[in-house]
């Protein structure tokens, strides 16, 4: 049997602080079937800032489709979510 491949995916989240966005960020991630490697968030001002990094089995879903399930959490959080391959960022460090 072939093991699984799992892509590492790095997530940033930014918008005005409020209750429940950690939540409601960790709540879709275990939807989609997303492990939590490493979270980190701070506060500048009134405005949330928290990067995380994740993984998945790329068989289930793309990182498209990851996205585009974040966009309801967005909208209902007033949120900006990007979802980024972990690969991008490893690749810009060793140019």
């Amino acid at each position: 049997m072939k093991a699984s491949a799992h892509v590492k995916i790095i997530l940033t989240v930014t918008g005005l602080d409020h209750e429940g966005i950690v939540a409601a960020v960790a709540t879709r991630l275990a939807e989609r079937k997303v492990n939590i490697l490493n979270i980190s968030q701070t506060l500048m001002d009134n405005y949330f800032t928290m990067i995380l990094q994740g993984s998945f089995d790329e068989s289930s879903q793309s990182i498209q489709d990851l996205q585009a399930a974040f966009e309801e959490v967005e909208k209902e959080q007033g949120l900006q979510i990007r979802i980024q391959s972990e690969s991008i960022f490893d690749a810009m460090h060793t140019l």
